[in-house]
């Protein structure tokens, strides 16, 4: 799957979000590396802590599948809805990213206009991994 294809499918799973306080929605599409795609968007909770990110709705609804290899993910963002700069994942949704991803794992990102991609490695330098537990 192309990346212009995945970021549409953030684009509508952003649609899907919850986000009562911030009003900044985010939507996610992970893309298996057998090609199935799980989406995520955020949702907020009105205790904050529980509030839980796009990305990580996507992982875990796909780890919960039987799902441990991934490829791509497309994120998007923007007040209201509307997509106006790059939203990148926040450190938590990083460290999600690193359990299950290797240094290569490509992440998508736009802005309404351009398409920027970075691998984990370049998001997450110096990272702790389930590797280094070994």
């Amino acid at each position: 799957m192309d990346s212009r294809e995945l970021i549409r499918l953030a684009i509508d799973a952003m649609a899907k979000a919850y986000t009562p306080y911030s009003g900044f929605k985010v939507g996610a599409a992970l893309l298996t590396d057998d090609g199935q795609v799980y989406i995520g968007c955020n949702i907020e909770n009105a205790a904050y802590g529980p509030t839980v990110c796009a990305e990580r709705v996507a992982f875990f609804t796909a780890v919960r599948d039987g799902k441990r290899k991934f490829t791509k993910i497309a994120v998007v963002g923007g007040m209201g809805g509307e997509l106006s700069s790059f939203t990148y994942p926040c450190g938590v949704c990083r460290q999600v990213m690193r359990e299950f991803c290797d240094d290569d794992f490509v992440l998508v990102v736009s802005d309404g206009k351009d398409i920027k991609e970075h691998t984990l490695a370049d998001i997450l330098p110096y990272s702790f991994s389930p590797k280094d537990l070994k």
